[in-house]
């Protein structure tokens, strides 16, 4: 999406030199380095892209943008402690580079920096409803990382449980971005909390085709191994489609407790074939990314701006299937 270079670029000059010389530098070289391995930078994005469909310069959100992409990557750090994890991005992660404990304290550092960045140059008016739905965003996410690690070893998980954790865990800070651009553009309420809810339900629907391309993506077009998350036991909405269906159900549990890794992988699929496990997945992919852009058409933008935000829906959703 030719369009996103030019936001990209906007948010490349401003985290160029961030964070500002300060000491230990054992502390703030892990920031600056975690921000410099790229990414595409979708989130903040979204703050700059919400900003100009209200008619404001998208500058003008550049500080709300970079707090949602230091929150972002200071969950990074943090996760990548917590998965033991050797690479993100292709490169090493800040713990097995400068210790878990300056990692744990440079994530912390970030997410201090996030909550300064996200108010310098707001109206004083503006304040209140910036860490307000900040605030909830940082505490949500911590609540769908919680319920993650809770599903690795619960014995039943509902279709309903999942969705929520994944909106908590990866919807909520989408919404979050497009709604702090929006603030801070001076939205009415109602306009912010659409573009909220365009964010999460865009969120959601573009984790479910994650749940899908796992299995049935192109690695090269996907980049990631496919059925990584068969291979791990991990309860997607495919899995759980298939775990609760009465015929096979069963059997899918027998397998995942008596095979183990690459195993898993075709004895699985074939009982997802059985149980329409992709197609369940893809009507709820749908549903969600059809919800995102009724939100949309709440917020009454002008028709050019409005397409550009429906442009970015149809970018996430171009991937390989």
């Amino acid at each position: 999406m030719e369009i996103l270079k030019n936001y990209f670029a906007i948010l490349e000059g401003r985290i160029a030199d961030f964070p500002e010389a300060r000491t230990p530098e054992n502390l703030y070289d892990p920031v600056r380095y975690i921000l410099k391995l790229g990414g595409k930078r979708l989130r903040p994005i979204l703050a700059l892209m919400a900003c100009k469909a209200l008619g404001k310069n998208p500058e003008e959100a550049l500080n709300q943008a970079l707090a949602v992409e230091l929150f972002h990557n200071f969950s990074l750090i943090h996760d990548d402690i917590m998965d033991a994890a050797d690479l993100r991005r292709g490169k090493s992660t800040v713990h097995k580079i400068w210790g878990t404990n300056t990692a744990i304290l440079s994530g912390d550092a970030m997410l201090v920096l996030a909550y300064r960045t996200l108010t310098d140059g707001c109206d004083a008016q503006q304040i209140p409803a910036l860490l307000e739905t900040f605030n909830q965003t940082a505490l949500e996410v911590c609540e769908g990382q919680q319920m993650d690690m809770n599903f690795e070893t619960a014995t039943a998980v509902s279709e309903a449980d999942y969705l929520e954790m994944i909106r908590l865990k990866t919807s909520v800070l989408l919404g979050c971005a497009l709604k702090l651009g929006a603030i801070k553009a001076h939205a009415t309420s109602e306009q912010a909390a659409s573009f909220y809810n365009f964010g999460c339900d865009l969120g959601v629907a573009f984790q479910i085709q994650d749940d899908i391309l796992d299995l049935y993506g192109d690695p090269e077009k996907f980049g990631k191994m496919v059925g990584g998350d068969v291979m791990a036991g991990k309860k997607t909405l495919l899995m759980l489609h298939a775990l609760d269906h009465k015929e096979w159900g069963k059997q899918t549990a027998e397998i995942l407790e008596k095979l183990e890794g690459a195993a898993r992988i075709e004895p699985i699929k074939e009982i997802f074939e059985q149980t329409d496990a992709r197609a369940h997945a893809e009507a709820q992919m749908n549903n969600y990314y059809q919800r995102a852009l009724g939100h949309l058409k709440n917020i009454q933008l002008p028709s050019e701006k409005e397409a550009e935000l429906e442009s970015f829906a149809k970018f996430l959703f171009e991937r390989d299937h």
